[in-house]
């Protein structure tokens, strides 16, 4: 990765959290904090006010623990995604402009991810999702069948916990059956848009 440092040696990084995408805070970094960053997979700064290495947390610990770190086209910033062990700020709020740090849907952007990984990369033995690709199309939307109806059976019930596990199940699967469609939620969401 290569990196621009300013006159002091140092380069902005931006902390996202990896899993909702909310920008949780601005920081410095130094080649000595990158190096000690990588090494513990928590997130190490220089702090210009104290005047050395500071990793989030190492008081309070609600440390960052590291996910990725980019540059950005011109190399003289970083991106570094985690996955935050607390609030962030100082203040005790989740980021440093007082919002709610709160799981949205770009969770289902990981899980595609992860469902992509396994289609081409995982072994059928252990994992279910392989299994399923292995067991071609038909099977994959005979189970999206199934759990659809368990939706509606639990639907009809008065277990919130049931009907939210199936729900669950049912969004879990068809992202399944998308993926060995060749689509994505994305494509499906494009085809709400044009409707509204």
């Amino acid at each position: 990765m290569e990196v621009k440092y300013d006159q002091q040696g140092l380069v902005p990084a931006i902390i996202q959290d990896v899993q909702t995408k909310t920008v949780l805070m601005l920081g410095y970094m130094n080649e000595e904090s990158i190096k000690k960053t990588l090494e513990s997979n928590k997130v190490t700064f220089y702090s210009r006010s104290k005047q050395r290495l500071w990793t989030k947390g190492e008081e309070s610990g609600n440390f960052l623990e590291l996910v990725s770190i980019k540059s950005d086209c011109d190399n003289d910033t970083l991106l570094v995604e985690v996955i935050p062990q607390g609030p962030t700020c100082h203040k005790g709020t989740d980021n440093c402009w007082g919002e709610e740090n709160s799981v949205n849907l770009s969770f289902l952007n990981t899980l595609e991810s992860v469902i992509a990984a396994r289609k081409t990369q995982a072994n059928s033995d252990v994992s279910y999702v392989a299994q399923l690709f292995e067991k071609g199309i038909n099977k994959i939307a005979q189970k999206v069948g199934e759990e659809a109806v368990e939706v509606v059976i639990e639907a009809k019930d008065n277990n919130d916990t049931l009907f939210l596990e199936e729900s669950a199940d049912l969004l879990f699967h068809y992202l399944i059956l998308l993926q060995a469609k060749n689509y994505s939620l994305s494509d499906v969401i494009k085809v709400l848009k044009s409707r509204h």
